[in-house]
């Protein structure tokens, strides 16, 4: 099976012409002797010579990507993205200069570069020993940033403690940010974090402002007492995406409270019951309503 470094560079040989090719190749036989400041000058360099059009990858390339590394999921990258990623794969394999030499350049990358760097998480040696440089990407105020920690790839859930995962999710609601992306979000929902999820809603309600009925998916299996009176008042919204988180929610409770709540929901609890209804569903509809 090919590696991840293979893969980035099989995918960027079918992209880009063979002048620029050559000037990749070129960076990344430097790199391999293991020099810093090779480093620093090709992820500067690499927007300019090679560009920044999306990799648009197929369906074949994306199912390529989940064998060589399950959980790897660059469907939004872009080329400069993808040789950026490839430039540090061609470090010498050495874990400790690895861990050095990614601590030392993280700090002072560009927005740009700071989303390469940590979109390769899950893809770098010594993944673990970097979860210091991921938890700071997360307490930044750079979104997309965030994001390329967060979203699409399996480090956060096979690297962060519950501490660190839940206030990864609570910054994402705080940034507006979205939490589909985030893998593993069922996996890890936890009753702390259930209890965060709904300390924050009032806080949303009692300002008046909206809450993204995301949220309640990380609640609802831990949906315990008055967790339940807040999904009966979701239950009452006049917002049938609402309506359907509630629903969503409650069932995945079971507690019979819900159950009585789930019987002023006759459409969305059967559907909810059935499969017909799911997240997935839910977040359809908020991106449907964001594109419109």
């Amino acid at each position: 099976m090919r590696t991840a470094g293979e893969t980035l560079h099989g995918w960027l040989r079918n992209r880009l012409a063979a002048d620029k090719l050559d000037w990749l190749d070129g960076q990344l036989k430097r790199l391999a002797e293991g020099r810093e400041r090779d480093l620093v000058v090709a992820l500067g360099l690499i927007p300019r010579k090679l560009g920044k059009a999306d990799l648009a990858l197929s369906a074949e390339e994306l199912a390529d990507a989940e064998a060589v590394r399950p959980g790897w999921d660059p469907r939004d990258w872009t080329v400069d993205r993808a040789a950026r990623v490839l430039a540090l794969l061609s470090l010498p394999d050495d874990e400790d200069a690895f861990v050095a030499t990614f601590s030392a350049i993280a700090p002072s990358a560009d927005a740009a570069e700071a989303i390469a760097l940590f979109s390769g998480l899950p893809l770098y040696p010594a993944r673990a020993r970097l979860e210091a440089q991921a938890a700071e990407a997360l307490r930044g105020n750079i979104r997309a940033v965030f994001e390329a920690v967060a979203h699409r790839s399996p480090y956060p859930r096979e690297q962060f403690d519950q501490d660190r995962w839940n206030q990864m999710v609570l910054k994402a609601l705080f940034i507006g940010s979205t939490l589909y992306p985030m893998q593993g979000l069922d996996e890890r929902a936890n009753a702390e974090l259930a209890r965060i999820l709904c300390d924050y809603a009032h806080e949303r309600w009692a300002a008046g402002r909206p809450i993204t009925p995301e949220l309640w998916r990380s609640v609802g299996p831990f949906a315990r007492g008055d967790m339940i009176d807040d999904l009966k008042r979701l239950a009452a919204s006049a917002d049938p995406r609402e309506r359907e988180a509630a629903a969503l929610a409650l069932v995945a409770s079971g507690q019979p409270e819900a159950d009585e709540i789930l019987t002023t929901l006759e459409d969305e609890a059967r559907r909810a019951r059935s499969g017909a209804l799911s997240w997935d569903d839910v977040v359809r509809e908020l991106h449907d309503e964001e594109v419109a």
